[in-house]
């Protein structure tokens, strides 16, 4: 076991710091021990050291699963710039970028290496990683949520994830171990007892952070009517001229008319969605970075791995379908420590006058019964067991109609590729309409905001807690 006198100084050499923010030390002293953990961190808090210092103080290749490109760019990219044995691979990357990946990898020259689920479970990298003598030393599960919410942002791969280990394991040396760890900003009781299953962790070590911020205060206003909403937009930002800052919105279409409408008010702004090219996703992301453009109108593509501090302001122009998103999102804000505020403009509860928010929850219901249901009626058509890589050439929604009939309890994969379906079972759809009606209720509280977040997400606050700098808790005050 490594002296952790000789892991802070090494800390202290790399990232020039004095010394550990809580929990840091305590999560990576469960790393290099070896041991399956899940850690909840707030957004901000240092979680990438986490991992990358056990990773770089060990021999062999630690396998970081990260769900968004500009998320590994940007890791990768300041592990280099410290002279660090870090690589990414991701299909934007070319052949030739690849190849080399590929070859350090085989010569064991990296320390780190980050990968999309869907590059993992790719027919060259696995090849490699199968490999005998290729020494791994765990597998990190970045933005581990991405593994519960179900949406667009869902990503049919990550319900493979825990057939990984077992599978890796049968081509190393007897005695190899592969320890998991799990980390996000936001996974309240439900979500992570999900991840435990899904990646099937062995005893996992919990750090469970509560997501309280005390610089970021939060507030919900109602708008009355389509217009009222981008008139409060406006006013909110024509005030906060010279400040960073994010606006949220739904859907593509939302995010190209409110810039649109905006630029038209000479506001530097963008559109930002996963509709987007690579290439023009990189050159906003790297506009907003530098303050090129003031703000980006964005759909929830936007945000993971991009850090900025000094954002000042969050606007939910339409308030997010769950509040594990919500946390994620307002989590973009003061990340340098300093004051920031986080609005959420809701419409009139009857919404006779602007029926867009109640419109758009239903849709989202609608839409999750409409997979299961399409799921169902494949199922009947796929043999008992099968190859998820025929099924995809089969029929265009086969993976997820797999991933939602193992999130029911009806499949198990036998490994990463293969799957099992036991027709006994009476699956069970995966249903978020929970979590929707409890983001329902926190645009609606009187109580204090965050005492409402912190017990959502599993905490305990005191029977009087107040934060103090809500809207509610303000209102209170005044």
């Amino acid at each position: 076991m490594i002296d952790f006198n000789e892991v802070r100084a090494e800390f202290q050499r790399i990232w020039g710091y004095e010394d550990f923010r809580p929990p840091q030390g305590e999560i990576i002293r469960s790393l290099l021990a070896q041991r399956d953990a899940l850690i909840v961190m707030p957004t901000g808090g240092g979680k990438s050291i986490c991992f990358q210092l056990p990773a770089l103080l060990q021999s062999g290749v630690t396998l970081v699963v990260s769900p968004l490109v500009a998320l590994m760019e940007n890791q990768v990219q300041e592990l280099r710039q410290l002279q660090l044995q870090a690589a990414l691979i991701h299909s934007e990357l070319s052949t030739r970028d690849k190849k080399k990946t590929l070859q350090a990898l085989e010569k064991q020259q990296l320390r780190l290496l980050y990968l999309s689920p869907e590059t993992l479970l790719s027919p060259p990298v696995w090849e490699r990683l199968s490999q005998p003598q290729l020494k791994i030393n765990g597998l990190i599960l970045d933005e581990a949520h991405c593994l519960v919410q179900w949406g667009e942002t869902f990503r049919p791969a990550y319900r493979r994830l825990g057939a990984v280990r077992p599978a890796l394991l049968k081509s190393k040396p007897p005695g190899s171990k592969l320890p998991i760890a799990a980390f996000t900003a936001t996974a309240d009781p439900d979500a992570q007892q999900i991840i435990r299953q899904v990646l099937q962790l062995r005893k996992p070590q919990p750090f469970l952070l509560n997501p309280y911020r005390a610089n970021l205060n939060l507030k919900v206003q109602i708008v009355w009517t389509p217009r009222g909403r981008r008139q409060q937009l406006l006013k909110y930002i024509q005030a906060r001229r010279k400040q960073s800052g994010l606006v949220y919105v739904r859907t593509r279409r939302d995010s190209e008319e409110l810039a649109g409408w905006l630029g038209e008010s000479r506001f530097q702004t963008a559109a930002y969605h996963a509709g987007l090219s690579p290439d023009e996703r990189r050159t906003i992301e790297k506009d907003w970075q530098s303050g090129k453009i003031q703000f980006v109108v964005c759909t929830c593509a936007f945000g993971m791995g991009i850090n900025k501090p000094d954002v000042r302001w969050v606007i939910h122009f339409h308030s997010p379908l769950l509040l594990s998103e919500y946390v994620q999102e307002v989590g973009r804000g003061g990340r340098d420590g300093k004051p920031a505020e986080a609005l959420t403009l809701i419409s009139e509860p009857t919404g006779l006058l602007d029926p867009a928010d109640k419109q758009r929850r239903q849709f989202f219901t609608d839409r999750m019964r409409q997979q299961y249901q399409k799921a169902q009626q494949l199922a009947k058509n796929l043999p008992v067991k099968g190859d998820v890589n025929a099924v995809k050439a089969e029929f265009k929604d086969g993976p997820i109609a797999l991933s939602l009939l193992h999130s029911g309890g009806q499949l198990k994969w036998l490994d990463p590729f293969h799957y099992k379906i036991d027709p006994s079972v009476k699956g069970q759809p995966s249903d978020q309409s929970r979590a929707a009606l409890l983001m329902e209720k926190y645009l609606t509280t009187r109580d204090c905001r965050w005492k409402f977040l912190l017990t959502a997400f599993g905490f305990t606050p005191a029977t009087n807690y107040r934060c103090g700098h809500c809207d509610n808790c303000t209102k209170t005050k005044s």
